[in-house]
């Protein structure tokens, strides 16, 4: 590296000099990122004397749902008392609607209320697991807005939320917030005097999502008017705060359709990532897609998705302008697919997936094709290769063989790889001194942007000693090359048909206006001028903050649920250095900027910044108590050995879990017991109520001890039974209908090995001897399921089946089932103390799902 002038800014004063862009580009890219509308009270606008949406509406839905009936989880009575209430709901809608009609009976309305239920089965396979699902008896609330005619019935926009909570939740963001949407929009509509669909609207109201989407999967193959349904919107939450985000778009006419929202907010990498299966996560848009063969959106609320399927999922914590937020773009959206510009009726041979590109830029959504998009990015690549080399500058000029500028850019492109690549070691090897050497993972946990804090000066650390490693750069050159690099990526993401690289044009085009810049404010002996820097870094900052906003309000909370084996410190680290070159992109010419002996120093010191971090960070508790550690513990009554155990987990790899099961163990288990994690594979069937989320699961089994009301007997008409048994020893065949019996007990599961040539679930079970699991959702009282089979018998084997069957008693889940303690028997009784031990000892950091279980093995 060359030797500075004497004339030449250092490095302190240079960056003091670009302060202001550092601190004013990511701030406006923040607050644009996290921007709410001002929530509205009122009903009616006071100007205009229409209606509008309310977010204190919505919010009343929410609460009443969340915690007026409370935890709704498929098959207990909190879960049919939200389904009367929302079909109360919908029957007042219709009301309201008729009374309008019979006001202006010149105005083309009709509202339609179905209460649907039914039986049925589906395959459900999640995170590489084969899993069937039936259920029994199970509703929906469907609306249906239109204008009455058949005509204006041909063509609808389905619209979906759920009405159920999953079992350790009250559900007011997940998914009551959404439903409090759905209605508000009928009143709004339907009140609404100049509003006249062209197309019809579905609101569906589906009672059964957290039991993996049973409900949505009843609509979809069983009401005669889902074949109407050209497009659907689905609304979902994941966390409380921040506007709702576009994860899932399926077509171009629906983005389009999206753009015209008055606070758009999703890009198409969110799009892209969801859609890899990198978040193993899923909606009631799969249904959609798989019955019904439609487009449309998928939406939700991510921030703070740490409350995400918690307690503490309540009204109070919704961020206040978030209801209003999600109500006045659903709104707008339904205005538009209803109205004569709608593209619904294009949709009805179907629709192929998106050749999209979107976008937020400086407060604009961006929609282009895939095609515009390569055009656009190869041309641009094509001219900033041009500005590169009319703006070259010799680094060598007194030579007379000089420097080429081919050469020239080789060595500036590997200056620019070597970069990155610093950053994600560096990065990493910090990650990999974190969790294995120290064991203080997940020490950034409690905040989203604390990780940065850790990781940002290692990565930084890492990309400038990798500048020491490569040698003497001219810095016009690697400037250069951070443009061409970023150009040519684009152009070739965009060729591989991934329109994420998007985010690298919106880099990269800066740049070669600032080289142009350059060419006028310097002379070629000088260095490059720091308002050609502000130029070329205010798009990535600006891009970046938001890059770095999306990623990690996903990612972060992700990680306390993620298992013990997944890499989270890794997976964390390598976003910060990726992310962060992304916002930096000029950190590698800035560096050639200065002599080497000021870059080393650069070194040392970062190097101290990132001891001090991992010092820092090794101090902190990864959970506090809004940011919690998730616990699952379940009290296990086996039936067959007649035996009950405490089984206690976690889906996290932070430390201290061990040492909390310890402490558990010398409280609630026998004395002197040790704690020792069991296995948790296929055959482990203790947790298969939450099967297959349970693969995440490290969990301990822990004997009881003998209390007096542990030494009552078992009793429970739990039982799994084999009827209309034949064997046809020709064939080598046996045929049966299992049956499984659970008064009192919901979420039942049974698992058994076998060779099942048909069955009454699908048309296509494996051709093999295996691992089979089938789990149930029925409505509140209803305790009979079947499942009719076909085995193959082996030879010289038993043609008895061994099944492992499991549930959870609707009476003993805490605290959703606090206010009726007295009828969950033993079970309850022990979670009531076991939480306020746990409150005690942990400070409130740690949030507990406590579940009474039956389980048993049958063989038939």
């Amino acid at each position: 590296m060359s030797k500075a002038p004497q004339t030449r800014w250092g490095p302190v004063r240079s960056l003091l000099c670009l302060a202001p862009l550092f601190i004013a580009a990511p701030l406006y890219s923040y607050r644009a990122h996290y921007a709410l509308p001002t929530p509205v009270v009122d009903l009616v606008n006071p100007i205009t004397s229409l209606p509008q949406i309310s977010e204190a509406q919505i919010l009343g839905h929410a609460k009443y749902l969340s915690e007026d009936i409370g935890y709704r989880t498929v098959g207990t009575r909190e879960h049919a008392l939200g389904d009367a209430w929302v079909l109360q709901q919908a029957e007042s809608l219709r009301a309201q609607c008729e009374s309008v009609v019979r006001a202006h009976p010149e105005r083309k309305l009709q509202c339609e209320v179905w209460h649907q239920q039914g039986s049925g089965s589906h395959r459900f396979d999640m995170m590489g697991r084969r899993l069937y699902k039936t259920y029994v008896n199970l509703t929906n609330i469907i609306v249906r807005v239109s204008d009455g005619t058949e005509k204006g019935k041909e063509h609808a926009v389905l619209v979906n939320a759920h009405v159920d909570s999953t079992l350790p939740s009250p559900g007011a963001a997940d998914d009551a917030l959404s439903v409090g949407v759905m209605l508000d929009c009928i009143r709004v509509l339907v009140n609404t005097p100049s509003w006249q669909p062209e197309h019809s609207i579905v609101f569906l109201f589906n009672n059964a999502e957290e039991s993996l989407q049973d409900a949505s999967h009843l609509f979809s193959t069983q009401h005669p008017i889902a074949k109407t349904v050209r497009a659907a919107i689905n609304l979902e939450a994941a966390g409380t705060t921040g506007p709702e985000l576009l994860f899932q778009a399926t077509s171009e006419q629906m983005i389009k359709a999206y753009a015209k929202v008055p606070w758009p907010h999703g890009s198409v990498v969110a799009n892209e990532v969801f859609s890899s299966g990198i978040i193993l996560s899923d909606t009631d848009f799969r249904q959609f897609e798989l019955y019904l063969n439609v487009t449309g959106l998928d939406m939700a609320v991510v921030g703070n998705s740490y409350l995400y399927h918690m307690r503490k999922d309540l009204v109070e914590n919704i961020e206040p302008g978030v209801a209003q937020h999600m109500g006045e773009n659903v709104l707008a959206l339904l205005l538009h697919l209803t109205s004569n510009e709608s593209p619904l009726p294009e949709l009805v041979v179907g629709y192929t997936r998106p050749q999209t590109v979107f976008y937020e830029y400086f407060g604009y959504f961006l929609v282009y094709s895939y095609s515009t998009a390569k055009l656009l990015y190869t041309v641009s690549f094509v001219f900033l290769l041009a500005i590169a080399r009319v703006t070259y500058v010799n680094p060598a000029p007194a030579l007379k063989k000089g420097a080429s500028f081919l050469g020239d850019q080789v060595k500036g492109i590997i200056a620019v790889t070597a970069a990155f690549l610093g950053a994600l070691i560096s990065a990493n090897a910090v990650a990999f001194l974190m969790a294995t050497v120290l064991g203080k993972s997940h020490s950034w946990f409690s905040s989203v942007f604390a990780c940065i804090a850790l990781y940002g000066p290692a990565a930084l650390t890492g990309a400038l000693a990798s500048q020491l490693l490569v040698g003497r750069v001219h810095e016009h050159t690697a400037f250069s090359s951070v443009m061409l690099v970023q150009a040519f990526l684009a152009t070739l993401i965009q060729g591989l048909g991934i329109g994420s690289g998007g985010i690298l044009f919106l880099s990269a085009a800066p740049f070669g206006l600032a080289l142009l810049l350059n060419a006028f404010l310097t002379k070629p002996s000088d260095n490059i001028s720091l308002w050609s820097y502000a130029v070329g870094l205010l798009s990535p900052l600006v891009t970046g903050t938001t890059l770095f906003c999306s990623v990690l309000d996903v990612f972060v909370p992700l990680t306390g649920r993620i298992g013990e084996e997944a890499p989270a410190e890794h997976i964390i680290a390598t976003i910060v250095a990726a992310t962060g070159s992304y916002v930096l992109p000029l950190t590698a010419p800035f560096v050639h900027r200065f002599s080497y002996r000021i870059v080393v120093r650069a070194v040392v010191f970062l190097s101290l910044v990132t001891a001090l971090a991992i010092a820092v960070f090794s101090a902190r508790s990864p959970f506090d108590t809004m940011h919690q550690k998730r616990l699952f513990v379940i009290h296990m009554e086996n039936i067959t050995s007649e035996e009950q155990h405490l089984h206690v987990a976690a889906a996290d790899g932070a430390p201290g879990f061990h040492e909390l099961a310890v402490d558990i163990a010398k409280e609630f288990s026998v004395p002197g017991a040790t704690p020792t994690t069991v296995v948790m594979n296929d055959w482990n069937s203790d947790w298969d109520t939450m099967y297959p989320f349970s693969a995440f699961l490290t969990p301990y089994k822990l004997d009881l001890p003998l209390r007096a009301e542990h030494q009552d007997p078992i009793e429970h008409g739990f039982t799994v039974t084999a009827e209309n048994d034949t064997t046809d020893d020709v064939a080598g065949t046996r045929s049966f209908t299992l049956v499984v019996t659970h008064p009192g007990i919901i979420w039942t599961a049974v698992a058994f090995d076998a060779h099942v040539l048909e069955w009454t679930l699908d048309n296509n079970p494996p051709d093999e001897h295996a691992r089979h699991h089938i789990k149930e959702g029925s409505f509140y009282g209803h305790d009979t399921w079947s499942v009719d089979l076909v085995t193959k018998l082996a030879p010289n084997a038993s043609a008895r089946v061994a099944v492992d069957f499991v549930g959870i008693h609707e009476k003993a889940m805490w605290p959703g089932k606090r206010a009726e303690k007295a009828l969950g028997g033993r079970a309850m009784a022990l979670f009531e103390e076991f939480d306020g031990w746990l409150e005690r000892e942990t400070a409130g950091t740690v949030d507990a799902m406590f579940l009474g279980c039956v389980a048993g093995v049958a063989v038939v």
